[in-house]
């Protein structure tokens, strides 16, 4: 927890603390010790349908941590940070010019 200067100042969270990826780096570090987590017990149970559902439980995670990549590289125009309105109206732009 950030400390203020004096007591009773409204304190400014620090700048890892505002920087999204900070967060999504931390969030796709535990996703994927729950990924190992789940494909270990795959070999440890015998039945087939828990099995089933680890490696399943362990696959979904493994393509959200993809998903954290894509919104940290901003390759994909969702996370991107100019707005659909612009987007959308430098289209119609280029589109005209055809």
């Amino acid at each position: 927890m950030p400390q203020c200067l004096k007591e009773g100042a409204t304190c400014m969270k620090t700048s890892f603390e505002n920087n999204p990826v900070h967060h999504t780096r931390k969030i796709k570090a535990r996703m994927r010790q729950l990924v190992d987590h789940l494909r270990e017990d795959v070999g440890k149970v015998t039945e087939p349908k828990a099995q089933a559902l680890f490696e399943t439980s362990a696959e979904v995670l493994t393509r959200l941590v993809k998903a954290f990549d894509v919104y940290e590289n901003k390759n994909e125009a969702a996370w991107r940070t100019e707005p659909m309105a612009s987007r959308l109206k430098r289209r119609t732009i280029h589109a005209s010019r055809r």
